[in-house]
């Protein structure tokens, strides 16, 4: 199942959505929500493919196949590193 999510975007993205700093999609997984940004936002995909973390309502998640409730919060950032 599939519903609005708010996904918040680092400020270099902005290039790519006409400014928008926050941008909704519809998804129900984390991968769905990477696919929904690469069709809306072509200029995304790359940066997509080459990795990001997301964190939805606070929380980091790392498996694509992860639920992302309705109307949750996302937030796309550069890929953390461990080290």
């Amino acid at each position: 199942m599939s519903g609005a999510v708010s996904v918040h975007l680092w400020s270099s993205l902005t290039r790519f959505t006409d400014g928008a700093r926050v941008v909704a999609v519809e998804a129900g997984t984390v991968g769905q929500v990477l696919e929904a940004l690469s069709g809306a936002y072509p200029g995304l995909e790359p940066i997509l493919e080459a990795g990001v973390s997301v964190v939805i309502d606070d929380e980091l998640v790392t498996d694509h196949h992860s639920a992302v409730p309705e109307g949750a919060e996302v937030y796309l950032m550069q890929r953390i590193k461990g080290g």
